[in-house]
């Protein structure tokens, strides 16, 4: 439940001072925005114009790719910093920034909005909504009928409409420049966490968005839905979770749609403008791991959804993952290109995932361009689960990360972890893909919960025709238990609401899951129910449980106090008199029941006693795909671990986050890595490394490149929240 930047260590600390001293020092995040210019203009081709990055991925189709060649093999190495632009406050920047003309637009950390001179880094404007932005914020839309522009942005549950040229809200926009995206979803807005993590995407005169929700019970449903850019109206929605009598209802139990939630777009999606269509990858429904209330396939959870963007209507779809139990929704926007099959030039749609799957899809008709296997996998032995009995597989490409963890794979790193892997792999079951989680035996997640594929997406060559992406591949493991009886409200509502990230035990997952024990001597009270109350980092705000419930929970996290569930009805009564600007006990109550007889216990990776993965390398890839034959025409590791490099073991690839963008120049560039905080340029035909920059920071956002008064520039955002170096 609380998010890694700043609460938690991996070291036991026996000094609360130092320890206090210890969380202010890292918490402290610098955010960070590096600029690379080539050396002369005289590198870029003559007559070449300068380049905008007006969308989130480069174009509409979400390719990240720039015709830009100014930068090249040959002058990569001559790269150096034009600008740097440091933010304050806390929190993982993972911004894709625009370049519209003169300006660079980007969030701080903490959500406030910045125009940039994107030549010098000069601060333009700068917009602060006022509210508390934690979370992602990937990015920013552009709208602009060429007579005016508007600049949509996204702070938690509003979406502002921003005047480019001041960064002030539009007033005829909504209320006062802004619309509430929890408006109209179901009951009462003020219940529902939503928040825009990947930014809406424009057709004509509409914006159409998803958003970010609980992957626990309550959350509401997914709804896709498209707003006038002028004036803030809705205009259409899509159910992703039908309502009755809907395409897809069938797939669910009766009335889902009032009970179950999410099946959300928080990924961002792309549009082909020519001819009207928006491209829509859909998360899983909740509860992430436990199906037992939503028997069915479930449509249109875990979809590559085709809309007509006009009007909302389906098109076509394909769903990725039935019954999805084991949170394998798509993490990324797909990506537009077109390939050439026995001479004929086909437009496609590509969609990665985090089970290391590329799917690729005739874009009009939504017919697979390789073959798809619906491939048999256990069934489920939990009562009343019912598994999907098939899971579909395209034949090609190959998976961009391994899929089945074999006591061969272990790692070798030295016979002392070797040992140790071979006996925790020896209590695990390790099956293979689409194997439902067990109750008391730990399942291998393999590739884990983080992908494959991961946020930052893939890149393609409009003109080739190859798909570079970024892939984790490491081990985690799952596993699913009855949920304990408590006596305590607090005790309940972190069994609820908390265990499935940070564990029954509270030892979590760290660093992307902290552990939670001995949290008293790294944070205050005021501290801890902050962070329950507004969220941070990847952890959603959880303020809906109320105030009371607030208190009770970070006062047993911090204490152990805890308050019986059944109190005596004067008790009660006696408590709601006291404090009438609190929630009433009977609504503490209600938000500390379980829901159903089991949970999932915590999101673990499976590393070895030091810290690093249990598998054999590669544990992080740069992959090049040719998507007219599915053939792979390079792999390499992405990202090593300094300490282990100094000891001659090089190369190991690594955790990464954020993807790759290619230029005409034949350059991939990527950041993305964890631990060596390194950004790199690779040959886009061969996969040689060309050049690399040690960052302040890991770079894990996408970066993008753009050229001023003839100049190429590269710019990346950093941050140090998924740095664990200070831990070691």
């Amino acid at each position: 439940m609380l998010d890694p930047e700043g609460m938690t260590t991996h070291r036991k600390i026996a000094n609360p001072g130092a320890a206090r001293a210890l969380m202010k020092r890292v918490s402290v995040l610098a955010a960070l925005c590096i600029v690379i210019a080539g050396c002369s203009r005289a590198g870029g081709p003559a007559g070449e114009r300068d380049q905008d990055w007006p969308v989130y991925g480069g174009h509409p189709g979400g390719d990240r790719y720039s015709p830009l060649r100014q930068i090249t093999a040959s002058n990569v190495g001559s790269l150096k910093v034009a600008w740097r632009v440091d933010h304050e406050g806390t929190g993982e920047s993972q911004t894709h920034p625009l370049i519209v003309g003169p300006s660079l637009y980007t969030y701080t950390p903490d959500h406030k909005v910045l125009a940039l001179d994107a030549a010098t880094g000069e601060r333009r404007w700068q917009f602060d909504s006022g509210l508390v932005g934690t979370g992602p914020a990937r990015g920013l839309t552009w709208w602009s009928d060429g007579k005016t522009s508007r600049l949509f942005a996204s702070v938690m549950n509003y979406l502002f409409a921003l005047d480019p040229a001041t960064g002030k809200p539009l007033p005829g926009f909504g209320v006062a420049g802004a619309v509430d995206l929890r408006e109209g979803l179901r009951g009462d807005p003020r219940s529902h966490y939503v928040a825009l993590t990947s930014p809406g995407v424009i057709y004509g005169d509409l914006l159409i968005v998803g958003f970010r929700t609980n992957e626990t019970l309550p959350a509401p449903p997914g709804d896709i839905r498209a707003y006038d850019v002028q004036t803030g109206e809705l205009r259409w929605t899509f159910h992703t979770l039908p309502a009755a009598g809907e395409a897809g209802a069938e797939t669910w139990p009766n009335d889902a749609r009032a009970t179950s939630g999410a099946a959300n777009n928080w990924a961002g999606m792309v549009v082909d403008e020519q001819r009207g269509i928006v491209y829509v990858p859909t998360g899983s429904a909740v509860p992430d791991f436990i199906g037992i209330d939503r028997k069915g396939d479930n449509l249109f959870a875990n979809s590559l959804l085709a809309l007509d963007a006009a009007t909302g209507k389906r098109l076509w779809h394909f769903q990725l993952v039935h019954h999805d139990i084991w949170d394998r929704d798509p993490p990324s926007p797909p990506v537009l290109l077109a390939v050439t099959r026995e001479g004929k030039r086909i437009d496609a749609v590509a969609q990665t995932t985090k089970q290391g799957f590329v799917f690729v899809f005739d874009r009009v008709t939504g017919e697979p361009l390789f073959p798809i296997e619906e491939v048999t996998y256990p069934a489920s032995a939990l009562p009343g689960e019912v598994a999907s009995p098939t899971q579909p597989r395209p034949v090609l490409p190959e998976p961009i990360a391994r899929q089945h963890l074999t006591e061969a794979m272990l790692t070798t790193r030295t016979p002392a972890a070797h040992a140790a892997a071979v006996a925790r792999f020896r209590e695990l079951r390790s099956e293979g893909q689409f194997v439902p989680l067990a109750v008391g035996r730990a399942t291998v997640v393999f590739p884990g919960f983080d992908g494959g594929a991961e946020w930052g997406g893939a890149a393609v060559d409009p003109n080739a025709g190859v798909l570079y992406v970024n892939a984790n591949d490491v081990a985690w493991t799952g596993e699913l238990a009855m949920n304990v009886p408590v006596t305590g409200v607090a005790a309940a509502l972190y069994q609820a609401q908390c265990a499935a990230c940070h564990g029954v035990d509270r030892k979590g997952s760290p660093p992307a899951f902290p552990a939670l024990e001995e949290l008293d001597i790294r944070a205050s009270a005021t501290e801890v129910a902050t962070v329950i109350r507004e969220g941070r980092g990847r952890m959603p705000p959880f303020a809906a449980l109320g105030a009371d419930a607030i208190d009770r929970l970070q006062a047993y996290l911090l204490t152990g106090a805890d308050t019986p569930l059944a109190l005596p009805a004067p008790a009660a009564a006696a408590l709601n008199d006291q404090e009438p600007s609190r929630e009433p006990m009977t609504a503490t109550l209600r938000n500390a029941n379980p829901p159903g007889k089991y949970r999932f216990t915590g999101y673990r990776k499976f590393l070895d006693a030091d810290g690093y993965p249990a598998v054999e390398p590669p544990w992080g890839t740069l992959n090049a795909i040719d998507l007219n034959t599915g053939r792979y025409l390079w792999k390499v590791p992405l990202g090593e671990y300094p300490e282990l490099a100094a000891q001659g073991m090089k190369d190991t690839g690594s955790e990464n986050y954020g993807g790759p963008v290619v230029t005409a120049g034949n350059l991939v560039f990527i950041g993305a890595t964890v631990f060596d905080r390194k950004l790199r340029a690779f040959d886009a035909r061969t996969g040689e490394l060309l050049w690399q920059y040690e960052l302040p920071y890991a770079g894990t956002a996408t970066p993008a490149t753009y050229s001023v008064a003839g100049k190429q520039y590269l710019v990346i955002s950093t941050s140090n929240a998924r740095w664990p170096g200070w831990t070691k």
